[in-house]
């Protein structure tokens, strides 16, 4: 096959990735499933060229840099913090189901050896963490259920990969139950070592990078030296890119400049939604070869049918009678246990994908019955995201899980932000000199308390005002923006300023539109109680006090402002006088007022379904 072709061919497979995922978004519809139904047709289509799914290709030069994308972007404290649950579901959950699909597969395929059928056991294990988390934020499934599911995904590769190598080595002779333990130690401890070698190298020579284009470069070479590096000294290579990429992503916000930060995520994101999608694709491009082989088997269709739909079946019973087990010893041992809907959740978000197709390809050629094996990853890769990726958001829907709160976000967000601003301003107190020019101080305290109101403001469901003030300033300066993008334009046409001189100043115009964007959020459920989430309540002697209850000075109007003729933005309560009074975001700071002038130490917010407080004098959120 000649240059041109290969590049034809690639740039029919991005093409065809991009307009059947622009499609499924735009019908709601499954991405995965349908770029493998699109792929089982034009297997079929006369002219359409014959794809060969390598698995060196997948395990080696697709799985690394899909398994570092997501380990980037998962947060090491959640997952220390459910490493528990996760590597009961990474590791024990993955061996069980080996155990029982190759029990379930020696029995109903003709002449398979019991090896051979904990081999098929081991590829069918770990489910897919791109299908499986698409479906989890697309029907807000609470972020726990989505940290589970992501944690599961990062490690369960490994133990199955770990199994299949085994269960391999097991077809072509004996294989001890000491050597199974001895090399399920060697492949986790190996890969420990060399994801923490690698994370920690990668760390030190990225802090001292000030280029983001250098900086990316490495970044893009990491997996690849992590998973390498491991199966070198024959450890893990999935759990080393995992380690490195968990460390990096941990250490991020401390060791790279905001614009390398900004340019790695856009270009792990492309990467990362490119390598996903293709390779479901040729995963429907493989089903004409397959059907093909299998017609060799010597099964007749009946035999075909019900050999697919046991495996298919004991894949998803497995899942479910563990879950229930977890469930059970949990209780039977008095330890905390999940809510059995959470338990119900995960028990059917077990949808295969592309590590389990590519795991089939790497059974031997001399295997019994390598055709039906790779017939029946394919029909579970399929069946399980058919069954589970158009049932799981009605199971959600039905069990009434809480999606994530926007209030509860904005909340958070409005904390972190506020102790953010204060240190600043604290710090810009230290800092300053009488020589600096008290213009530019001032403007450096606006725009710190611009950015801290602005999060605040976007709580309360209830204002005197139709649009706050952060509403505003983003719609004129949007408006500002595009003027002055029209002006850049005539400056680039007339040729009035140098080419470097016109892409930094471009630069500028887009980096601050950035920041201006807002994503569409979905709106809180209004009978919910906006409440202080446990992460980000304070605890101080005037939050913990038991204030009694007082009768708010009014219902729904800051009294002052009405007075004054002023507008306000959000309305605060004392806790211990009932004043009501306007937020600092409204002009006149009626609250933060009441406190000085009463030294009323605490007020809680006045919005309807809100019931978090602060305290004036500890800087505390309770």
């Amino acid at each position: 096959m000649s240059g041109v072709e290969i590049a034809v061919e690639l740039v029919a497979l991005v093409v065809a990735v991009l307009l059947v995922t622009a499609a499924a978004r735009k019908l709601d519809w499954s991405a995965p499933l349908c770029l493998i139904a699109v792929g089982v047709v034009a297997s079929y289509v006369p002219g359409v060229p014959e794809y060969e799914l390598d698995p060196e290709v997948v395990l080696l030069g697709l799985l690394p840099p899909l398994l570092y994308a997501t380990a980037i972007r998962t947060s090491l404290i959640d997952f220390r913090r459910n490493r528990g649950p996760i590597l009961l579901l990474s590791v024990g959950l993955v061996i069980f189901t080996t155990a029982a699909v190759g029990v379930v597969a020696w029995l109903v395929i003709p002449g398979l050896p019991l090896a051979a059928g904990l081999a098929i056991g081991a590829v069918v294990a770990p489910p897919d963490a791109v299908a499986a988390t698409a479906v989890a934020r697309k029907v807000g499934m609470p972020r726990k259920l989505t940290r589970l599911l992501e944690g599961e995904s990062l490690f369960n590769d490994a133990a199955a990969l770990v199994a299949l190598r085994t269960a391999i080595a097991a077809i072509a002779g004996s294989v001890s139950l000491l050597q199974v333990g001895g090399d399920f130690l060697l492949a986790a401890g190996g890969g420990l070592v060399i994801g923490f070698a690698v994370g920690a190298l990668a760390a030190l020579i990225r802090t001292r990078l000030e280029d983001p284009v250098t900086d990316t470069a490495l970044s893009l070479v990491v997996p690849f030296v992590a998973y390498l590096a491991a199966e070198a000294i024959h450890g893990s290579g999935v759990i080393s890119v995992v380690v490195a990429g968990l460390i990096l992503g941990h250490k991020a916000p401390s060791m790279l400049s905001g614009r390398s930060r900004l340019a790695s995520r856009l270009n792990w994101q492309t990467i990362q939604f490119l390598l996903e999608n293709i390779v479901f694709l040729l995963i429907g491009l493989q089903v004409r070869r397959i059907m093909t082989e299998v017609g060799d088997s010597g099964l007749t269709a009946l035999e075909l049918i019900l050999i697919c739909a046991a495996t298919l079946t004991a894949t998803i019973v497995t899942r479910i009678v563990w879950m229930a087990g977890i469930g059970l010893a949990r209780r039977v041992f008095r330890r905390h246990a999940w809510p059995w809907r959470y338990s119900a959740v995960i028990a059917w978000a077990g949808m295969r994908g592309v590590v389990t197709l590519a795991a089939a390809f790497v059974l031997p050629a001399d295997t019994p019955q390598r055709a039906v094996l790779v017939l029946v990853a394919f029909v579970v890769v399929a069946g399980t995201l058919l069954l589970h990726g158009t049932t799981l958001p009605v199971l959600v829907r039905r069990l009434k899980l809480p999606p994530p709160d926007p209030a509860e976000d904005a909340l958070q967000e409005a904390a972190v932000l506020h102790d953010m601003t204060r240190a600043a301003l604290e710090e810009l107190d230290k800092i300053r000199t009488p020589e600096d020019p008290e213009d530019i101080v001032e403007r450096l305290r606006s725009r710190l308390q611009h950015r801290s109101d602005s999060a605040w403001e976007e709580l309360g469901r209830q204002s005197a005002l139709t649009e706050t003030p952060s509403d505003a300033y983003r719609r004129l300066r949007l408006r500002l923006l595009e003027v002055e993008r029209e002006k850049f334009l005539e400056a680039r046409d007339s040729g009035m300023a140098d080419d470097d001189v016109l892409r930094r100043i471009l630069e500028r115009l887009d980096i601050e539109e950035s920041m201006l964007d807002r994503e569409e959020e979905t709106v809180p459920d209004s009978d919910r109680e906006l409440r202080t989430p446990a992460a980000t309540a304070g605890s101080c002697k005037h939050l913990t006090k038991n204030w009694p209850p007082v009768e708010p000075s009014s219902p729904d109007v800051c009294a002052v402002c009405v007075e004054n003729g002023m507008t306000w933005v959000h309305l605060r309560e004392c806790v211990k006088c009932g004043n009501v009074a306007c937020c600092d975001s409204s002009p006149g700071k009626h609250a933060t007022e009441h406190f000085h002038d009463t030294l009323h130490p605490v007020m809680r917010s006045h919005e309807p379904g809100e019931t978090w407080r602060w305290c004036f004098v500890d800087k505390q959120l309770g």
